[in-house]
């Protein structure tokens, strides 16, 4: 009888099934989820999987469908005119009460608060009366030329499992370092793409010289100004904040928007600060102007 050997598990299998388990979160969030049904998707002992799940991610499996169905649930409050109750029960609370403290932990007031004050708000009146000013816009170009990338399609909110990949095989292929920049490179607009279409890259600059091995693409950035817009708040908040940045400011801006995508830099992390205090800057890239 020939004795079966196993081929060891290596960094980036177990990177690929903890990729399955968030796969599977995104696309179960309106379900209950039980631990060995997730075990079970990641190919891993149930005794251990969520311990390599919550040291390998940084957070626990119910801390990020927390995190993940409130993210939805701001976007709904800020984007949508859908009853808090139907909110409610799509982020898995029975009750407007148990969701407004859970959202209130998280955003900082409640899902009613939030709906009429929140950071998308201020854009938003900004947009009406035509205000232009309204913002600080810097206009320079990004101090990079050339990034790692992994392709993203589908909700552009979802794009935070792209940027795991890309973080995890940054890491595996030993480019990965302290000051690396979390980024994404948006290809489609979102008012006239269905969602499933959409396209996008989430992205890190690297050196010209870099070798990079899949998933990991590269991808070259547009070289010139960007109209840059820093962002305080959620990330489900900044429709508005483009909306602003497209409709109101670049028609009194005297610039001329380039054919390139723009691009997101996000100053810090969604696992480590609450969310009405993450930071982004929007930039939006320009043609050259005559002197």
């Amino acid at each position: 009888m020939t004795k079966q050997t196993i081929k060891p598990a290596t960094a980036r299998d177990y990177r690929k099934r903890l990729n399955r388990v968030v796969d599977y979160l995104y696309q179960h969030l309106d379900e209950e989820i039980g631990v060995d049904e997730l075990a079970d998707v990641a190919h891993l002992s149930p005794y251990h999987w969520h311990r390599i799940y919550t040291a390998m991610q940084g957070e626990t499996v119910a801390a990020t469908l927390k995190r993940l169905r409130l993210e939805r649930a701001a976007n709904k409050l800020a984007n949508s005119d859908s009853d808090l109750m139907s909110i409610a029960n799509a982020a898995q609370y029975s009750t407007t009460e148990a969701f407004g403290r859970a959202f209130k932990d998280v955003y900082g007031m409640t899902p009613a608060a939030y709906r009429k004050k929140g950071s998308h708000s201020e854009f938003k009146n900004a947009n009406l009366l035509d205000d232009h000013e309204r913002f600080e816009v810097v206009i320079a170009p990004l101090d990079f030329r050339t990034c790692a990338s992994v392709h993203h399609s589908g909700n552009y909110m979802e794009i935070n499992h792209a940027m795991g990949t890309l973080f995890g095989a940054l890491a595996e292929q030993q480019i990965l370092s302290e000051d690396s920049i979390m980024m994404a490179v948006f290809l489609d607009d979102p008012d006239t793409t269905p969602v499933d279409q959409l396209r996008s890259c989430a992205c890190s600059p690297i050196g010209r010289d870099t070798e990079l091995a899949p998933p990991l693409e590269r991808l070259d950035i547009f070289q010139g100004n960007y109209a840059k817009l820093l962002y305080t708040g959620p990330y489900a908040d900044m429709k508005d904040a483009y909306r602003w940045l497209y409709g109101t400011w670049l028609p009194n801006s005297n610039y001329e928007v380039a054919d390139a995508p723009g691009v997101e830099l996000y100053l810090n992390n969604p696992q480590e600060v609450p969310a009405s205090e993450l930071q982004s800057l929007l930039c939006l890239p320009l043609l050259a102007t005559e002197d």
